[in-house]
């Protein structure tokens, strides 16, 4: 018996692509944000901040967990992924840091 063994872009996995299209809403909530009320500085955080803090902070243990299950099996195309991760939270931050 023969088994075909699939090999699935790593990308399509869930824990590559959640944390990307989180990292993706987070930024397009911070740009959104600044269209939509300008770039104020507020003494309290609002809403957007909020949702903002929870999509970036629930981005940790799912990266957590594909660097664990791909990155030894798998490490040029996790390494990839995790690239555009990062230049996705360098664009939030940096968002963040200049329009707030």
């Amino acid at each position: 018996m023969k088994t075909k063994l699939v090999h699935v872009a790593l990308i399509k996995q869930p824990g590559a692509y959640l944390p990307l299209l989180m990292s993706l809403a987070a930024l397009i909530l911070v740009l959104g944000h600044a269209v939509v009320f300008g770039v104020v500085h507020e003494t309290d955080e609002g809403a957007a901040a909020h949702i903002w803090q929870i999509l970036m902070g629930l981005q940790l243990p799912l990266v957590t967990y594909f660097i664990l299950k791909w990155l030894p099996s798998r490490p040029k195309e996790a390494l990839q992924v995790l690239a555009l991760e990062a230049t996705l939270w360098l664009a939030n931050f940096a968002a963040v840091y200049w329009l707030t």
